[in-house]
């Protein structure tokens, strides 16, 4: 058989199963350590030693840590933790597969809680608040996008520069601290309705119904196609009659848009606008997209494998945390996650050009 015709074939068998197998060896490996973990614990406390007193040890420990990771209740807390990632990753992921990068999410973020919780302490309602940090999300995404398509700016200069200017705006709203209100009905989203049982919060049936829309806008519409086109070969894109400058801030303005809905969940479960929320969290979603099998040089990426990419981006922060790790190293091993990410890029290319 030629292998010609093979290798294509392995590089979409990868690009379609890469992310979940990605989520299914960091669940794998957190079980392996947690398990671990716990008989090292239990050999502690009997005072075994040796490789036999570790044999018993796996025989007779209780296994709290890994049953805890196991459990109901951690999964339905990283399916909340996801929302946030999730929803900033949809507008990502669009921007990434266009072939371009907005470094400014966390800000606008942040931004977010800081508006609707001002707001809130006004008697703003949450239809008020959603509708309001929407718009100013999508402002700022506009804004980037008339930067980087009327002005033909490098999108890594403008978003790193609205990175600064956003986090620099919601600090003097906030009169830099923390903006706290009274009792209010936006907390719902981040709720658990059910603690007891297998119901999640409504915000995570947003970040799914989000998804599917998004799923089908890349997909099926003449939007979408306009994305991946732009991604894949700007200059063809034009020649091609497409408006690739109407298209870009789009883009941004409807990435910006969902930056804005993230706010506003965060906002739901901090109970407070906070102006230094949401640092770092572009590599978390940056990284969510990447893992999900999006190309950093544009044209290729899902709305399926992004969402995969957040929840192993949760799953990763939740054993960190059951293993006791650091935040360190948990930023470590996001790095390293996104290196490698890249890299497995590089070889997807290199593989269905050969």
């Amino acid at each position: 058989m030629d292998t010609s015709t093979q290798r294509p074939l392995l590089v979409r068998l990868f690009a379609s199963f890469g992310p979940a197998l990605i989520l299914a060896a960091v669940v794998l490996l957190f079980i392996g350590l947690l398990a671990w973990k716990d008989a090292a614990e239990q050999m502690q406390a009997a005072g075994l030693k040796g490789f036999s007193g570790f044999l018993q040890a796996v025989r007779e420990s209780n296994y709290d840590g890994l049953k805890a990771f196991l459990s109901l209740a951690t999964f339905k807390t990283v399916l909340t933790q996801t929302v946030v990632v999730a929803l900033a990753a949809l507008g990502m992921t669009m921007i990434i597969v266009s072939a371009g990068i907005d470094l400014s999410v966390g800000s606008v973020v942040a931004l977010s809680t800081v508006a609707g919780a001002l707001l809130i302490q006004k008697g703003v309602g949450l239809p008020g608040v959603l509708a309001a940090c929407l718009a100013g999300g999508a402002f700022v995404g506009a804004l980037n996008g008339a930067l980087v398509a009327a002005f033909r700016l490098t999108p890594f200069i403008v978003t790193l520069g609205m990175l600064g200017a956003a986090r620099g705006v919601a600090k003097w709203l906030a009169g830099n601290q923390t903006v706290n209100f009274k009792e209010s009905n936006i907390g719902t989203l981040m709720t658990d309705p059910d603690p007891l049982g297998a119901l999640p919060p409504p915000g995570v049936w947003v970040a799914v119904a989000l998804a599917v829309v998004m799923a089908v806008v890349m997909r099926q519409t003449v939007f979408g196609r306009h994305i991946f086109a732009i991604g894949s070969n700007e200059a063809t894109a034009r020649l091609c009659g497409i408006r690739v400058r109407t298209t870009k801030l789009a883009i941004y303005a409807l990435a910006g848009m969902l930056f804005g809905l993230a706010g506003v969940m965060l906002l739901s479960r901090l109970q407070q606008g906070d102006p230094t929320s949401a640092i770092g969290l572009e590599l978390d979603v940056i990284a969510a997209v990447v893992i999900g099998g999006a190309s950093l040089s544009g044209g290729t990426g899902s709305i399926l494998g992004a969402m995969i990419g957040a929840l192993t981006m949760a799953v990763l922060r939740t054993g960190s945390q059951y293993m006791d790790w650091p935040s360190y190293m948990q930023e470590i091993i996001i790095g390293g996650l996104i290196i490698a990410a890249v890299g497995l890029d590089k070889w997807r290319q290199s593989r269905a050009a050969t």
